[in-house]
């Protein structure tokens, strides 16, 4: 291998591979139980029907979405157990069924904030499993077809479609739909993520598992490789950096709908617009990661984002709110696009899905802690409160800078689609380390 070999699997290959993940991607996100469709529109269970407060919305998100902050077990899961000899793909046949069953007993019970909490729960734990399995698979194409980059910047586009519909149809369902109704809709998109799992693309499939990259060694010995991987630690700490915004969530709906006096629909449109508003910048991603090295991706981005949700400090209005949503989301694109692509190059080889469930934990439970330290300064201050948060936000983002600083310069030193020699040694001391002659 050299270090000009450009990936760049063959542009034909390249669009098979893209032609599968997208959609499994929009499948997969619009299931999601802590995405933007299901959550908001349970919050609005919680708010309108159940009459929660704001801290009780808070918590129940928090709680509820336990199984997601240890989704690194689930993702040992992946690594480590075959269902049916499928791999992947037996996750999604066994596991999204078992969601859509949740969901219709969710539907046909009486709804109540104990049997929405333990329902809630049980779709996370179910759901998980086929999280694992696509993020596991993903970011396994991603480090054997060198193209990190550019499936983060495709996972990123179309995953924002769920959070763009899911914005503003989560209003429209509150207002049009039984929750019943809502839990029947969500159990009819999990059994399409069952369908595609039948689907076997040579493109995607083809002697993937066969890789050194795939390869992994048992229980402890993945572990101890997970907790000595050095490119681990930044890669979740960045994450849990960028996600932890007290300005977001909670903290913001109830700012807008009882301080600024506006209908529940202006907060599903604002998340709507900010996560349209990232969409460009991904394309933009997808484009100039095969020309520009990770390492400047990650710089440039990062000192763009810190001050993302300043502009929050200042909407008077609904209409304003709308406005500033366009801006805040650009400004945080290409940090996003990069964080992602830092996490999958960063995987030890055989634990994909033990790390991105990792970040993918820590990305959720980062989002919630900052949502209750929110909610918590939001009630500090009835004029001032939501400055605090915007405050709070900005200074947490700062942080992300001193960590990338800890990244090992050659895991971002090149191009998306350009070999990397030192990867490769890389990949070859842990599978010998692991093995049992050693």
């Amino acid at each position: 291998m050299t270090e000009t070999v450009v990936a760049r699997t063959d542009s034909s290959n390249t669009r098979q591979v893209f032609l599968y993940f997208t959609p499994l991607t929009l499948l997969v996100y619009l299931v999601l139980p802590h995405g933007y469709l299901l959550d908001i529109a349970t919050s609005y269970m919680l708010k309108n029907q159940l009459h929660a407060t704001d801290v009780q919305v808070t918590l129940f998100r928090f709680f509820v979405t336990i199984p997601v902050y240890v989704s690194v077990v689930f993702g040992f899961a992946r690594d480590l157990w075959n269902p049916f000899g499928l791999r992947d793909r037996g996750y999604f046949l066994i596991f999204a069924p078992l969601t859509a069953a949740i969901f219709l007993w969710m539907a046909a019970s009486n709804l109540s904030y104990a049997g929405l909490f333990l329902g809630t729960v049980l779709v996370m734990v179910s759901f998980r499993f086929v999280s694992a399995g696509y993020m596991g698979l993903m970011a396994l194409v991603g480090q054997e077809k060198l193209m990190s980059g550019r499936l983060s910047a495709l996972w990123l586009i179309v995953n924002s479609i769920p959070y763009i519909v899911g914005g503003f149809a989560s209003g429209w369902i509150a207002m049009h739909l039984r929750p019943s109704e809502t839990f029947i809709l969500m159990a009819a998109l999990s059994v399409a993520v069952a369908f595609l799992g039948l689907w076997k693309p040579r493109s995607v499939f083809s002697h993937i598992y066969d890789q050194p990259l795939a390869k992994g060694a048992d229980l402890w010995g993945d572990i101890k490789r997970l907790l000595r991987h050095r490119p681990v630690y930044p890669a979740v700490l960045i994450m849990f950096f960028f996600q932890f915004a007290p300005g977001s969530n909670t903290a913001l709906q109830y700012y807008l709908s009882n301080h600024l006096h506006v209908s529940d629909q202006i907060y599903g449109d604002f998340n709507s617009i900010f996560a349209a508003a990232f969409i460009p910048v991904f394309f933009l991603y997808g484009y100039i990661c095969k020309f520009v090295s990770l390492k400047k991706l990650l710089w440039w981005g990062t000192i763009i984002t810190v001050p993302q949700m300043i502009p929050l400090a200042f909407i008077h209005t609904g209409a304003e709110a709308l406005i500033l949503a366009v801006p805040i989301g650009v400004m945080g694109g290409i940090a996003a696009a990069a964080y992602y692509d830092l996490s999958m190059r960063s995987c030890p080889a055989g634990l994909q899905g033990s790390l991105m469930m990792m970040v993918d934990g820590v990305y959720l439970l980062s989002n919630r802690a900052g949502d209750v330290l929110g909610v918590g300064l939001y009630n500090l201050s009835p004029t001032y409160g939501f400055l605090y948060c915007v405050l709070a936000t900005t200074a947490v983002y700062a942080l992300i800078l001193p960590l990338l600083l800890l990244i090992p310069k050659y895991l971002i030193a090149t191009t998306d689609g350009q070999a990397n020699p030192e990867r490769g040694a890389d990949v070859a001391a842990e599978i010998a380390a692991a093995s049992p002659a050693e």
